[in-house]
């Protein structure tokens, strides 16, 4: 199969769709890899590695478009992407078509094309294996932003996370105890910071007491607590996952925010699917914070691309198999024959396949099995 994999345009996405290790592998097994001149450059991998492993240098986005049957990004597509797109091309993407622009759409259904969403594929215990390791990264890096945004130049209140003796560690709230709320618990405990999370699960709130062993304050997640433990909270992490069919929903108000202690920071970690604390706004890495009801707010949708050589080799250690699948027999035998990969069909062939999807976007919806034959 040729594979195609573009230089991805969004503003500061400096991730790959393939690490040159993931591009060489998918070559080996006897198929054509078409790497977009640069589209390495954000992780430091130059056109020579990949060269060097048997990819092949596609010397415009449209070539790196067009040579993919399979074409396989990082990012949503963006409006001027699609004019790329020919008809019955299959993209990998974490493609957020939830808040994806018209025009997107338009061409996915005339162009019959075939959308896997990394985001929504879904393993059998019911875990996402893509989502996890960007999640995981978003979590780790909590603590550092919390605490570069805490300090006094930067406008924040000046608290250490760890405190020192005799002064109290940084109040830490987390909403939500996923993956994001799991990584980012550890992470703050390991900076010495109070942590406390919020989960709607008791079955996870269990589960998280088990885990840290005490050692984290967990509480039922409802609005009345939310509010009471953002007010004394000098970092607020919202974490809150959606089903990846519609936007997150709003759990912080922004009169919440308006009782929380000035100078105070919130990471809006939900801002890619549209946020969850009312007062977010989206923001990027080179001008990541703005102050809202004297809060800092820090709301970069791709947050992860800060450290994109990590982030991408964690990418492509979880989507090879996926695409290694789709190479060897085709979307629709792949989607066939293995659960996992079908979940993350969310367009096949221009039809949306995913109900709650078509019905947040007021798109027709077709069954998966029924667009496949049974």
């Amino acid at each position: 199969m040729n594979i195609g994999v573009p230089r991805e345009i969004w503003s500061e996405e400096n991730r790959v769709g393939l690490t040159p290790p993931g591009a060489g592998a998918l070559v080996e097994a006897g198929n054509e890899v078409y790497v977009e001149t640069q589209a390495g450059a954000g992780c430091g991998f130059t056109d020579r590695d990949y060269e060097s492993v048997g990819a092949k240098i596609a010397h415009s986005p449209e070539e790196s478009f067009k040579r993919g049957d399979l074409v396989v990004k990082v990012a949503p597509l963006a409006e001027a992407e699609v004019i790329y797109l020919r008809e019955g091309q299959a993209i990998l993407a974490v493609h957020h078509l939830v808040v994806s622009p018209k025009k997107v759409l338009s061409r996915l259904s005339d162009a019959k094309i075939t959308t896997i969403s990394a985001e929504f594929i879904t393993d059998r215990d019911g875990s996402l294996p893509v989502v996890k390791p960007t999640s995981e990264i978003a979590g780790r890096m909590s603590p550092q932003v919390a605490a570069h945004y805490l300090e006094v130049p930067e406008g924040g209140r000046g608290t250490l996370l760890s405190g020192l003796p005799g002064v109290p560690p940084a109040e830490v709230v987390i909403i939500g105890g996923g993956v994001v709320g799991r990584s980012a618990a550890w992470a703050f405990l390991g900076a010495g910071a109070h942590v406390t999370i919020l989960e709607t699960n008791t079955r996870v709130l269990e589960s998280l007491d088990e885990l840290f062993r005490c050692r984290v304050a967990t509480m039922l997640s409802t609005p009345v607590n939310i509010s009471k433990a953002v007010s004394y909270a000098d970092a607020v992490v919202a974490s809150v996952l959606s089903k990846y069919e519609e936007i997150v929903p709003m759990v912080v108000s922004r009169e919440m925010v308006r009782c929380m202690k000035p100078r105070s920071i919130v990471l809006d970690i939900s801002i890619d699917m549209g946020g969850c604390v009312e007062t977010s706004r989206p923001t990027t890495l080179t001008d990541p914070i703005y102050t809202e009801e004297g809060v800092t707010h820090y709301c970069v949708p791709n947050m992860p691309s800060a450290v994109a050589r990590s982030a991408a080799h964690a990418w492509t250690n979880v989507i090879y198999q996926f695409v290694s699948e789709i190479a060897e027999k085709g979307v629709e035998a792949a989607a066939g024959e293995d659960g996992v990969l079908a979940t993350g069909l969310t367009t096949y062939k221009g039809r949306v396949v995913k109900q709650g999807l078509a019905r947040n976007l007021d798109l027709d919806y077709r069954p998966l099995k029924e667009l496949l034959g049974g």
